[in-house]
């Protein structure tokens, strides 16, 4: 836990918690197998001060959709508070602006000398949205969207390479109400769900930005979202959004590659260098088959996501 006595700082006012804040506190950024992306409401206060002790690859602090307009100063100064006093985590924080329009800009000039992770920006729709965010917050950090709107689903794959542009996180209910698809598309195997969210993983991978899937708002139905991680996984995905603990749980679990892939990999990166070396790049091998460049690249991919 962050505070000790926390019913001590739920009494305090936004005048007495601005007094508090400290934006040179710094803790060691951690730097995850990135496989769970819980959201967390800055408005809740007992799950803030948590924030030590998740067990979620990322955290997502959200000032958006989540918050009514009247709370988020509230919800600004509340996860300033909270970083100006945590001193370690387990997990990457992000912190999920507004739009820019409405007010990601001032966001993230309050929020830019704290210590965390990313700035997510919220309803992107083109490139240069994400380059001033990289302007804003300097080099130390990275950039994250939300990809919500039809614009930016239509011309991801075209964006140019920013190096400050690190992750794609899908907002299914959001780009759908944009593409005016009804939400009870939403299930498991569905054709038009396969496309979106295929497109999205290609059109991510395609300028190097790591895409992360949906958040399954039914919290309860664990059976639900377990077949639905399952499936992502089978078409690509290596993240997914979550709501809560026993979400992140599963999430970590399935997404992990597994002991059998990572001894795998292993072992074809260490034949394939060592026959490189001899200028043999394509070969068989007892219990793995033929391997060749392409099959040395995907190893090195699953090593390079378990490290």
């Amino acid at each position: 836990m962050i505070f000790e006595n926390l019913e001590e700082i739920e009494q305090l006012s936004l005048a007495e918690k601005r007094r508090l804040l400290n934006p040179k506190n710094r803790f060691k950024l951690v730097k995850n197998l990135h496989r769970s992306n819980m959201m967390l409401n800055p408005l809740k206060l007992k799950h803030l001060n948590r924030l030590d002790q998740l067990e979620a690859d990322a955290v997502t602090l959200n000032l958006e959709d989540a918050i009514a307009p009247s709370r988020k100063e509230e919800a600004l100064i509340n996860i300033a508070l909270f970083l100006s006093y945590l001193k370690s985590t387990k997990s990457e924080i992000i912190i999920r602006i507004n739009p820019l329009e409405e007010g990601g800009r001032e966001e993230i000039a309050f929020l830019k000398e704290y210590c965390f992770n990313a700035i997510r920006i919220s309803k992107v729709k083109s490139q240069e949205e994400v380059d001033e965010v990289a302007a804003l917050i300097g080099s130390k950090k990275r950039v994250h969207i939300s990809l919500e709107t039809k614009e930016a689903f239509n011309s991801l794959s075209s964006w140019s390479p920013n190096s400050a542009f690190e992750r794609a996180n899908l907002g299914i209910l959001d780009l759908l109400a944009d593409l005016k698809l009804p939400q009870s598309l939403l299930t498991y195997n569905n054709a038009t769900i396969a496309y979106i969210l295929s497109k999205f993983l290609v059109d991510s991978k395609t300028i190097g930005v790591e895409p992360v899937s949906f958040m399954y708002q039914d919290y309860k139905n664990l059976e639900e979202f377990r077949k639905l991680c399952l499936w992502e996984r089978s078409l690509g995905f290596r993240s997914k959004a979550c709501m809560g603990p026993a979400q992140v749980a599963i999430a970590n679990e399935i997404f992990a590659p597994s002991q059998e892939e990572i001894e795998r990999a292993k072992e074809i990166k260490r034949v394939f260098e060592a026959s490189a070396q001899r200028a043999i790049n394509g070969f068989m091998h007892p219990k793995y088959g033929f391997i060749d460049e392409p099959i040395y690249r995907d190893a090195c991919n699953i090593l390079g996501f378990s490290a």
